[in-house]
């Protein structure tokens, strides 16, 4: 078993602050692995008709439990979940629990409750660089065509039909059971379309007719592909200014092994590796961040900025991603900054071992490597936490 110790410290961390913890991922992304390496953890897997008689008395349950930790994995498949959880956080403190699931807490009619307060959430997400190392293999161009999802990435071979039996589970898992969508074939075309365009600006119209279903469906399964993680909707960062995008988003796959299947790639060209580094970019930051709240900008002139984050009542930092730093163009940053003066400017590329910093005509910018962006993202996080 490969120790996953970066995660196992945030799961630690979530646990000193509440005594209930979701773990959230898509399917296969790791969350039974990572859960059965917690120490001292008991593992109930939910999928079984006898762990699920056990929850028809919840509070014999949790009395039996008293003082322990416990994972509830695929807690979703329980009659009433989020019962569960919130008589466990408001009446058995002494109990931690792990509860796992494929989407947001509050996807599904299933959890009534969202647990507001009583809980904190760990966002699973594909495998990060320091995954890579942990799994011991890190050559960047595997994980790129291979994927975030360790069974995925550790086969021996390139595993096309896996992709194609994740996407039958996850509609048969996932979606039959937490939303009952009834249309499959215009779902899963969605999804396909979905990861063969990603990194788009997405227009609900251009995927209507492949799919042979309304604008109005395609925006609702949208939402499900987001709630369920599968797809990564990043929003223009806007003040309404009349020069910018403020609506049409951009629309991610969750990993680039999916979207190296849906376009067929399986010897990546040097003309694929900037598009597949700006998807890794994003997951690390949201690994990092824990957070889906990540935009773009866009101004009418095609001026672009790949990603933008800002805290609230902060300074908005903008970030670029480049497969090499040599190919960074200030026009954008500059256009950029022509509107928001203030804010942090890093360009992210896979050659730069040691970060260092360089003035373009009056901006700051930050060279960083992938590592070094993480390092300062979460740097940038303790210093707001102690202000």
């Amino acid at each position: 078993m490969y120790l996953r110790s970066e995660w196992i410290q945030r799961i630690e961390e979530a646990f000193d602050e509440r005594s209930i913890v979701w773990l959230k991922g898509v399917r296969r992304v790791g969350k039974t692995v990572l859960c059965r390496s917690l120490p001292d953890a008991e593992y109930f897997d939910c999928e079984l008709p006898r762990t699920r008689q056990l929850f028809e008395d919840p509070e014999g349950f949790l009395n039996d439990m008293r003082g322990k930790r416990i994972v509830l994995d695929e807690i979703h498949r329980l009659t009433n979940p989020s019962e569960v959880l919130k008589i466990a956080a408001d009446h058995y403190p002494n109990i931690q629990i792990i509860a796992t699931g494929s989407s947001t807490l509050g996807a599904s009619e299933k959890f009534r409750d969202t647990l507001t307060g009583r809980k904190r959430t760990v966002w699973l997400t594909p495998m990060t660089l320091a995954d890579s190392r942990a799994f011991q293999q890190d050559n960047l161009t595997h994980r790129l065509q291979r994927g975030g999802l360790p069974p995925f990435f550790l086969a021996d071979s390139l595993p096309e039909s896996d992709y194609q039996e994740w996407l039958d589970s996850y509609w048969a898992k996932d979606i039959q059971e937490l939303f009952r969508l009834e249309r499959r074939a215009s779902f899963q075309r969605l999804v396909e379309l979905m990861a063969a365009q990603s990194g788009g600006i997405f227009e609900a119209t251009r995927f209507a007719g492949p799919c042979e279903i309304n604008r109005q469906t395609v925006t609702n399964y949208l939402a499900v592909l987001e709630a369920t993680l599968v797809a990564h909707v990043v929003r223009p960062f806007s003040t309404r200014r009349s020069t910018e995008l403020v609506s049409a988003p951009k629309v991610y796959a969750f990993d680039t092994g999916f979207v190296c299947y849906a376009r067929g790639w399986h010897d990546l060209r040097p003309d694929d590796l900037g598009l597949l580094w700006e998807h890794f970019v994003l997951n690390e930051m949201q690994a990092s961040l824990q957070t889906q709240q990540i935009h773009y900008w866009r101004d009418k002139n095609k001026h672009e900025i790949d990603f933008v984050i800002r805290k609230r009542g902060g300074a908005p930092d903008a970030i670029e991603c480049k497969w090499s730093a040599g190919e960074f163009d200030p026009k954008n940053l500059l256009a950029f900054r022509r509107q928001y003066s203030h804010g942090k400017n890093w360009v992210v590329s896979a050659d730069v071992d040691q970060s260092y910093t360089r003035q373009v005509k009056g901006v700051e910018v930050r060279y960083v490597g992938l590592r070094g962006l993480v390092n300062e993202l979460a740097a940038a996080e303790r210093i707001e936490g102690h202000l």
